[in-house]
């Protein structure tokens, strides 16, 4: 074996640039970069970052270079990405006798900087900081929130212990790492197991309990958590939405939506086609909240910014990526980069990728009105539409996937009332109703004024509902 100086350098500058690389022999044998194993744990937190399991395959984020034992004398795949505006590199090299040295070079395919978008991940755990940013720089993303909760931990002593990961880093509206114009923000992941769970991103302190319920008493409530995050422009995230939660679906989250204490819903690469049906019915009745992506990575079987956010900010900063996709200036994509405009009645979308998609389709009121089949010109999918749009409610954008990859979507552009408001409307009071069911039934209150707080919610919720029937 020789150990080798392996460099992979930005093509347009000539320096090394963060990747994510696997280098592999003919039998499929992956090669660890010197201070790494080829074989590392990839359970939930266990050790999360710096390497990726992807089934057999074995990867590891470098910060451009690295040594390595490569044998000679046998092809070698030397493979390395970095994210969807660059071409992945997957090239196979051989060693020479006493060869100790490797160069190679990542060309970038679109830059999305260039015309004012950063792109973040809304939702990671586990991973610390300085391993966030280097798989952050990696993956060419330029916001990382990284949101601490609670989670129980075995010890070696059999006891399960309650940790709350990275909380001592909590640097709420400011980096707590930055570098090369690229941040991690340690923020919260605030839960309920039947009433829903919100990230609290931008927020000026820690907003506790983290969690409440379980075997505590429900003496608060994902509302309150939404108050305290807005009481200095932080931005309220509905984490898993729609997924059933102790029986619930939609709980004291959906409340909250309908009351405006929502401002964005998070879509992850587990994106189910039911949850965009309800996503597409709170649009409908009214509440257009915006989308934002993220890979919800806590394990190393999940690449940070599989999902990802681009936003539009009209200032630099974490501030701007939070405003701009509290505005909706965002889009979410798995690859597929998206124009959308909505122009005088008219809607205009294109969808540009290297990762395949199956088509690109614009969506009104929840129903597809166009669609584009994506082509393909040598290593680029893409597609466009245009079509008038002037007599619906709302309309957004979508690419759908092709397997696993190729999905992206747009927040909705908000033209005027739906036609199926009052339908969509009463599909979500049924949720509502469940959740003021659920507190009247199953609810544990050492207060009883935090059971009237959720039960008056609920029914103002319902009021807010009706008045669109």
């Amino acid at each position: 074996m020789l150990t080798v100086h392996l460099r992979v350098n930005d093509a347009a500058t000539g320096r090394p640039t963060p990747v994510r690389l696997r280098v592999s022999g003919p039998d499929g044998t992956n090669h660890a970069p010197l201070g790494r194993f080829a074989d590392f744990p990839h359970g939930v937190n266990e050790d999360v970052g710096g390497g990726l399991r992807i089934g057999r395959e074995a990867w590891f984020t470098i910060d451009g270079a690295c040594e390595i034992p490569l044998p000679a004398g046998v092809p070698l795949r030397v493979q390395a990405t970095k994210g969807p505006e660059y071409h992945a590199l997957d090239t196979t090299v051989t060693l020479g006798a006493g060869q100790m040295a490797l160069r190679f070079a990542v060309e970038r395919w679109h830059d999305r900087r260039a015309d004012g978008w950063v792109s973040g991940d809304a939702r990671c755990h586990f991973l610390p900081p300085h391993a966030a940013l280097l798989d952050a720089a990696a993956e060419d993303l330029d916001v990382v929130n990284l949101l601490a909760m609670v989670q129980p931990y075995p010890s070696i002593d059999g006891t399960a212990y309650r940790t709350v990961s990275h909380i001592t880093a909590f640097s709420g509206q400011l980096p707590a790492l930055e570098a090369d114009g690229r941040s991690v923000v340690v923020n919260t992941l605030n839960t309920h197991p039947a009433l829903g769970s919100v990230g609290l991103l931008h927020s000026h302190r820690p907003v506790f309990p983290l969690t409440f319920g379980g075997e505590d008493p429900d003496d608060w409530g994902v509302c309150d958590w939404c108050d305290q995050c807005h009481r200095k422009r932080g931005l309220t995230v509905w984490v898993e939405a729609f997924q059933r939660h102790a029986g619930l679906v939609g709980g004291e989250a959906l409340v909250a939506a309908i009351l405006g204490m929502i401002d964005a819903i998070e879509v992850t690469g587990g994106l189910r086609s039911a949850v965009l049906a309800w996503v597409y019915r709170v649009w409908t009745a009214g509440f257009p909240i915006p989308l934002v992506g993220a890979s919800g990575k806590d394990n190393n079987r999940t690449p940070l910014g599989a999902l990802r956010t681009y936003a539009k900010p009209e200032t630099p900063g974490y501030k701007g990526w939070v405003e701009a996709v509290r505005g909706g200036r965002s889009f979410v994509t798995a690859g597929p980069l998206l124009t959308f405009v909505v122009d005088g009645g008219r809607a205009h979308v294109t969808a540009r990728s290297l990762t395949r998609f199956e088509r690109v389709e614009l969506v009104a009121d929840g129903v597809v009105i166009a669609a584009d089949i994506a082509k393909q010109s040598g290593p680029e999918y893409s597609g466009e539409l245009e079509t008038i749009v002037d007599r619906f409610g709302w309309v957004a954008a979508r690419c759908l996937p092709t397997g696993g990859a190729g999905f992206a979507h747009t927040p909705p552009i908000r033209l005027g009332a739906s036609a199926g408001a009052a339908d969509a409307a009463a599909h979500l009071r049924t949720l509502v109703a469940a959740t003021c069911e659920w507190a009247e039934t199953a609810g544990r209150y050492a207060n009883p004024k935090r059971k009237e707080a959720l039960l008056d919610r609920c029914a103002r919720a319902s009021d807010s509902l009706t008045s669109r029937v």
